[in-house]
């Protein structure tokens, strides 16, 4: 069973909503709610962000259900508990510190590659990949017959969060017990396990972000956002043939920009 909580709303009596009630739906009043509880973590309920963690590797359509009713139950689908937001925080944090210690980088230069993390490969790209899907989805994807409903550009970050998280795990944390003894040799092994761990961990964050939009019943074709299997499965297939390595451009990349 989803770990739920039931919230009332009050409505007139045709069945609308008050203007007082109204007024607590607006995209801004959600944010300023959101963003709010940022600063009460014992409103916070990690336990579920936890569990939530949890099922994105093992079932992720079981976390997607959960989306659907907060909609039934609050009246958005995009997350009003930041919980999932700091864990994930913190897991970029230590994960980059084991990034930095696996690299050989000094304290400032982790410091720096932390700030590169979060600000530009999670925050940056991801108000990138967020924005150009809940245009695309708005744009392309809903139903003529459902004019009246829109994806929330909160949930669609939501959903680059969801399929970020594991990612973030095969690369960040799992990779780095392979880094300097497997991966960046110049062996054939060296670049097959690297690039291995890369098609995975970006399929995952495909598949998951196909299940974040096909689960919202008014969009239409959302198998298309399979299709970049194809370019990935292909990309792969010619980094083994030419002996390119992955991993390594990235560690060469995070040098780089630490200096």
């Amino acid at each position: 069973m989803l770990p739920t909580s039931l919230v009332g709303s009050r409505s007139q009596g045709n069945g609308a909503l008050s203007p007082r009630d109204a007024a607590r739906h607006t995209a801004g009043a959600k944010r300023y709610k959101y963003l709010r509880r940022l600063f009460h973590f014992r409103q916070m309920d990690f336990e579920f962000a936890l569990w939530q963690m949890l099922y994105l590797f093992t079932s992720p359509q079981r976390v997607y259900r959960n989306f659907h009713y907060r909609k039934q139950t609050k009246d958005q689908w995009a997350r009003d508990d930041p919980a999932f937001l700091v864990l994930l925080s913190i897991w970029l944090c230590v994960s980059t510190v084991g990034f930095g210690f696996v690299l050989d980088m000094g304290f400032f230069e982790t410091v720096k590659l932390l700030l590169w993390v979060v600000f530009i490969d999670c925050v940056g790209v991801g108000l990138l990949i967020a924005t150009l899907m809940w245009f695309i989805s708005n744009k392309y994807l809903v139903k003529q017959q459902n004019r009246d409903y829109d994806v929330e550009w909160g949930y669609a970050f939501d959903v680059h969060l969801n399929a970020f998280y594991p990612l973030l795990v095969i690369l960040h944390f799992i990779q780095l017990f392979f880094i300097n003894y497997v991966i960046i040799s110049d062996s054939v092994i060296g670049y097959f396990v690297g690039n291995t761990l890369w098609l995975i961990a970006i399929g995952y964050y495909i598949y998951v972000t196909f299940l974040g939009y096909s689960a919202l019943p008014f969009l239409k074709n959302t198998v298309i956002l399979l299709y970049p299997f194809a370019l990935l499965i292909m990309l792969y297939l010619i980094s083994l043939a030419c002996g390119w390595n992955f991993t390594k451009m990235l560690c060469s990349f995070y040098k780089y920009r630490v200096k």
